[in-house]
């Protein structure tokens, strides 16, 4: 059994805080430094949390930069390397960054650079073209009983990676081997959408965020997503579960800083992030992306960290990755 319950349960005990500070502007430009590439699940937070703050007055400017490469190790590696002149840079990150660092794709972990707050989570999600003959799970789980080479799922970042471990334990959760899932990896959500569109895969397996547009605009269609129940802002689309998959997982993401700041700057882009949550701003940008506010702040994020190095970890070992 996928055990990944374990996980959304520590993400909601956090207590899902959502402050009322004062609206006073923090800083006067944040730097958001993105780990992969346009269309993917970092670069929606980056941009969308960019937006609310810009949009509500808590910055005067907010600027965007694309890093891919590595599995995210390239910017990683950057904003260490840089770090005397990266004070008003915050990346973006998310459980990738802990299941990378256990496989060894990069030689970093969170514990080099300095964790400001997570601020969302995200689920997973399984989708297809609106013209796919799939429009159900089950018939998805049959076809690769069938013949598990004729199933091919896409994913915005490399084998063994957040997007693989979903879709691997939700076909674990069937029964079924998922060592034989063939998974192809793509450099960033966007280009992994691509591939779906383009017919070169028959599904996606993706963050509920990337999905949520394209399936209002009927161009994608979502067969389930990896919630407990089903959420508010995605009513008609099942989960998992409710189709006897318990498959139960949620993504947080949030944002580092560099190496070397000090407590005080820190704690200032914690507070920044917190006071975001009281705007009618930061509820549009949530809303259109179906994330559950899920903060975390600095003072408690390094141990929430800790906590998420080994209930992963043990995720991946139960599904061979480790």
């Amino acid at each position: 059994m996928f055990k990944a319950h374990k996980l959304i349960k520590a993400l909601v005990t956090t207590g899902l805080v959502v402050a009322s500070l004062s609206s006073t502007s923090f800083a006067q430009e944040v730097h958001f430094l993105i780990p992969g590439g346009a269309g993917g699940g970092w670069d929606g937070t980056a941009r969308g949390t960019g937006e609310a703050l810009m949009k509500s007055g808590k910055v005067e400017k907010a600027s965007f930069q694309n890093m891919s490469g590595g599995g995210g190790g390239k910017a990683i590696a950057h904003l260490i390397e840089t770090a005397k002149t990266q004070e008003d840079t915050l990346m973006v990150n998310s459980t990738p960054i802990v299941v990378r660092s256990l496989t060894g794709v990069f030689p970093q972990s969170f514990r080099d650079l300095t964790p400001v707050a997570a601020t969302i989570a995200d689920y997973g999600a399984l989708i297809v073209r609106s013209d796919s003959k799939y429009t159900h799970w089950e018939q998805v789980v049959a076809d690769f009983k069938a013949d598990s080479n004729s199933v091919k799922v896409a994913g915005g970042s490399a084998r063994g990676s957040l997007d693989h471990l979903v879709a691997a334990a939700a076909i674990k959760n069937e029964g079924l081997d998922p060592m034989k899932l063939r998974y192809v990896a793509y450099d960033a959500g966007g280009k992994a959408m691509a591939g779906l569109l383009s017919g070169e895969t028959a599904l996606l397996s993706t963050g509920l965020g990337e999905a949520l547009e394209m399936s209002k605009s009927e161009q994608v269609r979502i067969l389930a997503i990896t919630a407990e129940e089903r959420v508010s802002d995605a009513p008609d689309v099942p989960t998992l579960k409710e189709m006897g998959n318990d498959t139960v997982f949620a993504n947080w993401r949030g944002f580092f800083a560099a190496p070397g700041i000090s407590d005080e700057k820190r704690d200032e882009f914690s507070a920044l992030l917190e006071s975001m949550y009281d705007t009618p701003e930061w509820e549009v940008v949530r809303a259109r992306n179906g994330w559950v506010n899920n903060f975390v702040p600095a003072d408690q994020f390094y141990s929430f960290l800790e906590n998420q190095e080994k209930v992963v970890g043990e995720l991946m070992k139960e599904l061979g990755f480790l």
